[in-house]
């Protein structure tokens, strides 16, 4: 065969080695590293029950990283390990440089209980949703613990409690309750904190686990599930006194609602509010004040208002859009009457609402200076140094309730159940007598608080409790 007829069948020899070649580095690349970057994305992506379980700790993880001293490091990484005589000293440390910090009280008491057959609940906060506020719902379950603690515990046994961080997200509320449900050392729970996180949680909790929130107050979870319990008063109670306040006190006649429409508590007292006023003799005057809407505008929202004849605005805000109610208040300019609901009781409205929130009437469960027999504020001043609120307080009377329970009844899930339910139940707490109606409800009012100048918050502003009239 000649050179000339020789190189075509080579060139396509080369082209057919080159294709062949190709096609084996395609497939290596492909199936084999594909599997290893498969095998590594799922190494590096946790699956939503390890994501739950990473949330939820004992001792051996701070999930408030805000509050992190270098003992409270090394007293997580002793707890870990097991040496609880090591986690007790450093958490102790600890606290004496942040006597405040809730996280690590209960850690140490955790930590004091291991290895005694101690008694194990849990307590659900938005660590991440709002920092604040999960702290004042640990302050009021560390308060309780300690104190059943130091008295010997629960039929003596010690009480330890595993903090659960579900940033107020439904979805990550429904696998955390999962976990604890599936968890049989777990007993009890205090949570959640919204209403919209304590529903998406219940359907897991029915299961047979109780739960007590000291702070979810939508209307809808009245008689939700017989494992469900609330510390907090109904909504009713809320929107009833702000109508009278509002109508009788204020001298009001036409009041404007503004709202988050994605949250359930807000749409509950909306819709109490409108059918107190009207039966108080007032109007409700239709306004778009959605919190959560895309176009939100304060300004335009107080404008309207106003063109529609309002002499008042209720401010009732999720959690999660705090800052906007505030936002409201401040293109209000002190022109409208403002009432809140329980939500807007936090330092973040007295800081940056300042003059602007000046008068403003709250409804609320509870205040320091409501229940003046009552040793709960006095003792949260010595253990904190500093005064607690209303979520406090009833984080406190939830944790209290559970222990009154076991107290009362069999220390297990089906038994605590059993005794919350039953209607000679009771005890005392912060906020007085703890007692639950058949729904699951709690029978008691709310109280009325103002926003007036003060020191106690360093903001210069303070709420303070409204007279009886």
């Amino acid at each position: 065969m000649s050179q000339k007829n020789e190189m075509p069948l080579l060139i396509l020899s080369l082209l057919i080695t080159v294709a062949l070649l190709g096609g084996g580095f395609w497939f290596f690349r492909e199936q084999i590293l594909g599997d290893i970057s498969s095998r590594n994305s799922q190494v590096d992506s946790p699956t939503p029950k390890e994501q739950a379980q990473q949330r939820i700790s004992l001792g051996n993880t701070i999930l408030v990283k805000a509050d992190a001293t270098s003992q409270k490091l090394a007293g997580v990484e002793a707890f870990a390990k097991g040496d609880y005589a090591t986690a007790i000293s450093q958490f102790q440390s600890s606290l004496q440089k942040q006597r405040n910090d809730p996280e690590t009280l209960i850690y140490l008491n955790n930590a004091k209980a291991a290895g005694k057959n101690p008694i194990k609940i849990a307590v659900v906060v938005p660590v991440g949703g709002n920092l604040n506020i999960a702290k004042e719902i640990l302050r009021g379950v560390a308060q309780a613990q300690n104190e059943i603690d130091r008295a010997g515990g629960i039929k003596g046994r010690l009480l330890q409690v595993a903090i659960a961080n579900d940033d107020n997200n439904p979805d990550i509320s429904k696998e955390i309750a999962t976990q604890l449900v599936n968890d049989s050392s777990i007993l009890a729970v205090v949570g959640h904190n919204t209403s919209n996180a304590t529903l998406a949680a219940i359907p897991e909790y029915q299961r047979g686990l109780v739960a007590i929130s000291p702070t979810s107050d939508a209307k809808t979870l009245t008689n939700s599930s017989q494992y469900f319990f609330r510390t907090i008063p109904s909504i009713r109670f809320q929107a009833d006194a702000l109508s009278r306040y509002a109508l009788r006190t204020a001298k009001l006649d036409r009041i404007g609602i503004c709202i988050d429409s994605q949250a359930a508590a807000s749409v509950s007292i909306q819709e109490e509010f409108t059918s107190a006023v009207f039966a108080d003799g007032g109007k409700v005057v239709e306004i778009n004040c959605d919190l959560a809407a895309e176009n939100f505008n304060s300004s335009a929202i107080v404008s309207e208002a106003i063109s529609n004849g309002a002499d008042g605005l209720l401010l009732a805000p999720s959690v999660d859009r705090l800052n906007l109610a505030t936002e409201i208040a401040k293109a209000d300019k002190q022109r409208l009457f403002l009432l809140g609901s329980s939500t807007m009781y936090t330092f973040q409205t007295l800081d940056k609402g300042k003059a602007e929130v000046n008068g403003m009437v709250l409804a609320v469960p509870w205040h320091p200076n409501s229940f003046p027999d009552n040793p709960f504020p006095q003792q949260a001043m010595q253990l904190w140094g500093g005064e607690v609120n209303w979520r406090s307080a009833l984080a406190y009377d939830a944790t209290l309730a559970i222990i009154a329970g076991f107290k009362q009844g069999e220390i297990s899930r089906q038994g605590l159940q059993q005794t919350l339910s039953n209607p000679n139940f009771s005890t005392q707490g912060a906020t007085g007598e703890i007692s639950f109606l058949p729904s699951g409800d709690r029978n008691s009012g709310s109280i009325l608080v103002q926003i007036q100048p003060g020191q106690k918050s360093g903001t210069g502003f303070d709420f303070v409790p409204v007279p009886l009239q």
